[in-house]
């Protein structure tokens, strides 16, 4: 049976390495996977999925216009779609995503934050919690132990930074993942301790 499922995080959680797992599981036993990322992260190159850890994948890069359906039913024999940044996605990309589910009879496994750096969803991730059949939080920690839910965007010092666009490509240099009392505090990393 096929479902829509949103795999959500903060950053640095392993949600890039879990959806180049799950493709690559796929195509080892012989299936044919849809990969997609959003075109605006052209870090690794246009289209290109990468991880933290290393693992890279081209996948087909999306935009604002990108009809998710309309392209799935001109594919053939597609076990999966696995999309990553689904936070990028738009509200009626989510539904497209949806439509492939229910009209299509294919699973499609999206990956993305829940929040951004201000603690306010993203509009798409807002749909998918409200939409997907499975849910499934991927988890990382804070630098006090406790679990990470917020992402926290930092300047070169480690500096909170509150304000600027929702939008902003960046990877450790620019987040960090914090608990929700260090990211109120502004605190992004553990204190160094005095020798």
């Amino acid at each position: 049976m096929a479902n829509l499922y949103f795999y959500y995080s903060t950053m640095s959680a392993g949600k890039t390495t879990s959806l180049l797992q799950t493709d690559y599981n796929y195509r080892e036993r012989g299936m044919t996977t849809l990969l997609f990322t959003h075109a605006i992260d052209t870090r690794y190159g246009p289209g290109v999925i990468t991880s933290r850890i290393g693992l890279q994948k081209q996948a087909l890069a999306f935009d604002r216009d990108f009809d998710f359906l309309c392209y799935v039913k001109g594919a053939k024999n597609v076990a999966c779609v696995l999309v990553d940044e689904a936070q990028f996605l738009t509200k009626d990309q989510v539904d497209q995503l949806g439509e492939v589910v229910d009209l299509l009879g294919i699973p499609v496994l999206t990956y993305g934050l829940r929040t951004d750096f201000q603690g306010n969803n993203f509009a798409a991730s807002q749909r998918l919690l409200a939409i997907a059949d499975i849910l499934i939080e991927l988890k990382t920690v804070c630098h006090c132990g406790k679990k990470a839910t917020m992402n926290m965007r930092i300047d070169k010092n480690g500096q909170k930074i509150s304000s600027g666009e929702q939008i902003e490509i960046g990877g450790n240099e620019k987040y960090i993942s914090v608990c929700r009392k260090h990211f109120r505090s502004g605190i992004s990393r553990k204190p160094e301790k005095d020798h």
